[in-house]
């Protein structure tokens, strides 16, 4: 057993180290911009060090007592073989995970699981070469480490006795301090390896099995701001956020601190209908009016005839987050969206659940199968009276691709079910998918460029299907008493060498349809304006307990971003990164290719973005973002 555990620990430090150096050889330039290979080789031994401490410890210190025997020595082999191909295989799909995703895999593992179909045809469809080849890989990895690992070796010559003891303690304190990683106050973990400004980058040192590992772990809890970036006290934070949401004197409720009351702007007898329409990875990257490639003719066209928000930015990277930021205004967190939190699956406040109030019929329309991400679950535990999504569609889709029915499918259904609703006030939240891995549409829609499967031409696709979608809106019933939103979830593959990519935020974000002005906005938007400030368009006066701002009243001009544990604050031109325990960095933000310089941290600016990372995880916790009984009007 000696033997065995010696051999697992060289051969994963060997292998380990072979494949930081290969993703730094690969990723060289921000390697070398970040620091340098050394820093990643140092923090990335002190990393599998103490991860392979924790696997090695129980054959480590059973081996004085046990190593000679047989059938310990063959458990030892197999538990040990385990991790071997644990470790092969997380590092094998890592280029791949940094291609998709710029960062090791984390907890994005688990999140796929959950939707085994669509994870299984998306790989066949779009990544057969890669998975082939990983697979050619690992077997071939895995097979020598099972080489190295056999199960008929016992050690040959016992441990003394009285040396058992002294042995055991000797390896308890050895495998203690490895797996602590530090004599420092706290045990070594993720940030005392990073380094650079380049979040990826800061990856490398970690090994995968590591990343996703943490990722597990913080997927068992709901993970709270504080306990990530620090604390304020209560009534600091309270009023920090209040103040920045323009909400003066006294709460509604003190039970609900941000419950306030909004008065529309709109005046009119009857309130407007309300469509979302989300956007599947549409980034400013791709909208030629956002100065992007220029692939999405129809949407630049759509944007002379209505508010234009040129500066809009998600709170997330994942469609969750941005669901969770459209639909409900909440303030983004490290914990999972509130799609997937338990706390939040019934009486959390929604748009839906606030409009079902004033006796909308509210709608969750959405391409592709509606358990994934909890989205039925969540939408129908908050107000929602209706989920539609592929499988439940009137007509059936012509075309359907991994991930679900084509865009241009969601929107026949769109437009039928709008028809069919005739003049009752209704609220439809539309979700696609076509724009996503591995870039599937159906033929003759457009004239691709280039690999015809790429995210160019799925964009291009998308942006063909709004066009063709709001032709026909313009000629029906519905338009003229209906407000429309057109808005990504996120960014496509959110990456860049910055603790927070800023850039890849930056998100198109159009209002058309009844009543709605034209003209084009330069502010700086986050998300969680959107929802109030579409109340106030389609003329609802309620109370809500969003801290997001009605547009048509004032500009906070701020955006929140949450990426992976870094919490960005951007107002004005100053951007506030809060990372998990280290001091906040500020930096001067500018917009033309995305130079960000250092600055002195303004204390004030580093409270408010603070006291806005902590507050939804206090709200959450608290069961305190709700519509209380009788907080909403029902007089528009």
């Amino acid at each position: 057993m000696r033997k065995l555990t010696w051999r697992f620990i060289l051969a994963a430090l060997v292998f380990l180290t072979l494949s930081r150096v290969g993703l730094s050889v690969w990723q060289w330039s921000r390697v070398h911009n970040g620091g340098g290979l050394w820093p990643v080789l140092m923090g990335g031994w002190r990393i599998d060090l103490s991860l392979i401490a924790m696997i090695v410890a129980l054959p480590a210190l059973l081996s004085p007592w046990l190593g000679h025997r047989a059938w310990p020595t063959r458990i030892a082999a197999w538990w040990l073989r385990f991790w071997w191909l644990a470790f092969v295989l997380l590092e094998v799909s890592t280029p791949q995970f940094i291609v998709e995703y710029d960062t090791r895999p984390n907890r994005l593992y688990f999140e796929y699981l959950t939707s085994p179909h669509e994870v299984a045809s998306m790989l066949w469809n779009g990544y057969k070469l890669s998975v082939a080849a990983g697979l050619v890989v690992f077997a071939l990895i895995g097979w020598l480490g099972f080489r190295l690992l056999p199960t008929r070796q016992p050690d040959r010559a016992r441990v003394r006795g009285w040396m058992r003891p002294v042995v055991t303690v000797v390896l308890f304190a050895v495998l203690f301090l490895a797996g602590r990683g530090t004599l420092q106050h706290r045990p070594l973990n993720a940030s005392q390896v990073a380094f650079t400004n380049d979040a990826m980058v800061n990856t490398l040192p970690l090994n995968s099995l590591y990343n996703v590992l943490n990722a597990a772990l913080a997927l068992g809890n709901e993970r709270s701001a504080s306990a990530v970036y620090g604390k304020l006290p209560d009534d600091e934070m309270q009023a920090i956020v209040r103040q920045a949401a323009g909400l003066d004197g006294p709460p509604l409720d003190a039970t609900y601190p941000s419950l306030h009351r909004q008065q529309a702007t709109r005046k009119g007898d009857k309130p407007l209908n309300l469509v979302i329409i989300l956007e599947e990875s549409l980034g400013a990257q791709f909208v030629g009016s956002l100065g992007g490639d220029g692939y999405t003719p129809e949407l630049d066209k759509l944007s002379n005839e209505g508010w234009w928000l040129t500066r809009t930015y998600a709170t997330g990277t994942r469609s969750a987050r941005g669901l969770e930021a459209v639909t409900t205004g909440f303030l983004p967190t490290p914990a999972e969206a509130v799609l997937k939190l338990p706390r939040s699956q019934r009486d959390f406040f929604t748009l839906g659940a606030l409009l079902d109030t004033f006796g909308y019929h509210t709608r969750f329309l959405y391409g592709g199968e509606a358990h994934f991400d909890n989205m039925r679950s969540f939408f129908f535990g908050n107000g929602f009276n209706e989920v539609v999504d592929s499988a439940s569609f009137k007509t059936k889709p012509g075309f359907i691709g991994s991930w679900g029915a084509s865009d241009e499918d969601m929107f026949n259904e769109l437009h039928q079910r709008l028809l069919d609703d005739g003049d009752k006030p209704t609220l439809t939240v539309a979700f696609s998918v076509s724009n996503h891995t591995p870039w599937e549409y159906p033929a003759g829609r457009i004239t691709p460029e280039g690999e015809p499967a790429s995210n160019a031409n799925a964009v291009r696709y998308a942006d063909w299907s709004i066009g063709r979608f709001f032709e026909r809106a313009k000629q029906s019933p519905y338009w003229s008493h209906t407000v429309f939103l057109i808005v990504a979830d996120h960014d496509a593959r959110v990456f860049g060498a910055n603790l927070v990519p800023v850039t890849h935020f930056h998100i198109p974000a159009l209002i058309l349809g009844a009543g709605v002005p034209v003209k084009k906005d330069d502010h700086i938007v986050s998300q969680v304006d959107l929802a109030p400030t579409l109340l106030s368009l389609i003329g609802i006066s309620s109370e809500h307990p969003m801290l997001g701002a009605d547009l048509t009243q004032r500009y906070p001009d701020r955006a929140i971003m949450q990426y992976g544990d870094n919490y960005g604050y951007l107002k004005g031109d100053r951007l506030i990164v809060l990372r998990p325990n280290q001091p906040a960095t500020q930096y001067h933000y500018l917009i033309d290719g995305e130079k960000l310089d250092l600055q002195p941290v303004d204390s004030q600016l580093e409270k408010e973005a603070l006291a806005h990372a902590l507050w939804p995880s206090w709200a959450y916790s608290k069961l305190r973002y709700r519509l209380p009984p009788g907080a909403g009007d029902k007089k528009p």
